[in-house]
């Protein structure tokens, strides 16, 4: 991630089949819950609307039978214990009449008479109709209804004797909130089950979905760690058949390609080798008589014969590195172990060599380490060579002993103070045919000093790195365990 410091360890994202379950989940109860609203919407107003017309058409119909259309004068008392009794019966009901003011003047119902109080404007628009309202009183949601008789007639001279009165009416409805309650459970409880079924089967979904992905990995994984005849089994013919489809065939082509990249190499080392070997004996002859005519030639001779002794010498020095190298590719190499003393065979590599007085050894005299001395010898002379070479005095080797991931050892590092290693030359001086100047065409190494000192160590079970001082100059660390790794005997000389 980017944009921004982090304050702590990123988390990392969960993985795909946790991703894939989470979005089926979702999906699924997206949709549940949307069922359940829809649901839950649709019932509570039909429910509500039931109860509410069952309540209105009651009223509209006991107004209608208990109120004439032509009422007896002072009958209205006699006419409200009636509307009273008709429309209270119901449980859960309750009714008041009050009479009805022709002068527009309202009487609202006695206070507690019903289960919840009429307002004044509620009663006003009772005076022109049927009119109900929901109310919710300490919990409970009541229906309130106000109506009057339509379709009536008065007499002429006394008609307040015959005008017929309001009704009030609260039906509650508990039962239903209950019913609705009732079923919110229900929703829930299958919104649960939902919710734990959708996980079920979404592991199982996704399970089956991840599965070939997982066995592509599996195989991708063996394919890049060398098992070239690694296949998938293709199954179906969908979008994930296809995929392994391609990941069969793209396996088989680098199969092959790596097949014949192999079969290439192998034959160019053979013939590094085989060509090294042809060469060795007759560079054997040319050097020894080169070397004579050199000795003896005349003085107008003498310039020739000698560049051709010394270049006869290098092309067999370079014959010698190349039979060394084809060792190692071939795994040929191997090491002929002894207790070493570190000085003594770092002093024994500079005398044999002339570079005694050139170059400054430290290290303890009494460090024994065992490791094949031939190798040893040929991994301290490169590296010395090397900056002899390419570097400037003062040139040292520091040796001590040495632990790695808990493994006793032994190091080696070779300093100068030369212009140190260029820059792009760092991460490859260890290459072959690597030299620190690629524009020369000709230079006294071969290129392959380096890498056979690397391959040295590696076969020791060491490492080889080289870096630049902070002082200037280049510096080769060599490091070697104490005790190499299978140990053997008997190397190809």
């Amino acid at each position: 991630m980017s944009g921004g410091t982090a304050t702590g360890a990123a988390r990392p994202f969960p993985g795909l089949r946790v991703r894939l379950a989470a979005a089926f989940v979702a999906v699924a109860m997206l949709a549940a819950l949307m069922a359940s609203g829809i649901s839950y919407v649709l019932l509570r107003r039909v429910m509500l609307q039931r109860a509410q017309d069952a309540v209105l058409t009651e009223v509209r119909e006991t107004l209608a039978r208990q109120i004439p259309p032509l009422l007896p004068p002072d009958s209205a008392y006699l006419v409200r214990g009636q509307l009273e009794e008709a429309l209270g019966a119901a449980p859960g009901r309750k009714a008041v009449a009050v009479p009805l003011a022709l002068d527009g003047a309202l009487e609202l119902p006695p206070p507690g008479s019903l289960d919840v109080p009429v307002t004044r404007e509620f009663a006003r628009r009772a005076v022109r109709g049927v009119v109900f309202q929901r109310v919710v009183r300490n919990g409970t949601p009541y229906l309130l209804v106000g109506a009057r008789a339509t379709g009536f007639r008065t007499t002429v001279d006394e008609p307040w004797r015959t005008t017929p009165p309001m009704v009030f009416v609260s039906a509650s409805l508990a039962r239903e909130a209950a019913d609705l309650r009732q079923f919110t459970r229900v929703l829930l409880i299958a919104d649960a089950l939902a919710l734990v079924s959708a996980i079920g089967f979404a592991l199982l979904a996704t399970g089956g979905v991840l599965r070939p992905v997982r066995r592509l990995g599996a195989a991708a994984r063996a394919l890049g760690e060398g098992e070239l005849e690694t296949r998938v089994d293709v199954r179906g013919d969908d979008e994930l058949a296809d995929l392994a489809r391609t990941f069969n065939r793209t396996a088989e082509a680098l199969e092959r390609m790596v097949t014949d990249l192999r079969a290439m190499e192998a034959a160019s080392r053979r013939f590094v080798a085989d060509v090294s070997h042809e060469l060795r004996t007759p560079l054997t002859s040319m050097i020894a008589v080169t070397d004579l005519l050199a000795e003896h030639a005349a003085d107008e001779n003498g310039a020739a014969a000698r560049l051709v002794a010394g270049e006869t010498r290098r092309l067999g020095r370079l014959v010698e590195h190349l039979i060394e190298i084809s060792r190692f590719d071939a795994g040929a190499a191997a090491l002929v172990l002894d207790e070493v003393s570190v000085a003594a065979a770092v002093a024994g590599t500079l005398e044999a060599r002339g570079w005694r007085g050139d170059v400054a050894v430290h290290g303890p005299p009494d460090l024994f380490v065992r490791l094949d001395p031939r190798r040893f010898d040929v991994v301290i002379a490169n590296l010395v060579g090397n900056a002899l070479r390419h570097g400037r005095p003062p040139v040292a080797v520091r040796f001590g002993p040495a632990e790695r991931s808990g493994v006793a050892g032994v190091t080696v590092a070779v300093t100068d103070r030369g212009p140190g290693l260029p820059a792009d030359l760092v991460d490859v001086v260890f290459d072959r045919f690597v030299k620190s100047d690629a524009a020369r065409s000709r230079s006294d190494g071969s290129g392959l000093g380096l890498s056979i000192a690397k391959e040295n160590a590696v076969l020791h079970g060491g490492t080889l790195t080289a870096a630049n001082g902070a002082d200037g100059g280049a510096v080769f660390t060599l490091w070697l365990p104490g005790r190499p790794p299978g140990e053997g005997e008997g190397e190809t000389p």
